[in-house]
């Protein structure tokens, strides 16, 4: 059953962030990018991300599905919009972010072991 199992975070300043939230989650993160800084908490992933500059900003969280395209597919049919389309983030991951009707964003994450 999908669920969600991913936050993100945007944020101004990535430095500060990340030593707050390395404090205030007791662990230093896996993945220490200037793009992305994760961090992994019982079964789920905490990440920090630069605000994009286009006026968005919050948290997105993201539901892990097997087949990317096909949820992303039906989640259109159902009425969201694609805000990202599937994108290769690295390490066999992919997301894409959508958006329901009344523009709240969501994403959805599939993975592959390398």
């Amino acid at each position: 059953m999908p669920a969600f199992r991913t936050i993100v975070v945007t944020v101004d300043d990535l430095d500060a962030a990340k030593r707050v939230y390395s404090v205030a989650l007791g662990v230093e993160p896996h993945t220490d990018t200037p793009y992305y800084v994760g961090y992994n908490v019982d079964d789920c992933e905490f990440g920090l991300s630069p605000k994009p500059g286009d006026g968005r900003d919050g948290s997105v969280p993201y539901v892990d599905h097997a087949d990317i395209d096909k949820a992303v597919a039906d989640l259109v049919a159902a009425g969201a919009s694609v805000v990202m389309s599937p994108t290769d983030v690295g390490a066999g991951t992919k997301i894409a972010v959508l958006a329901d009707a009344d523009g709240n964003r969501f994403g959805v994450r599939s993975w592959t072991a390398p």
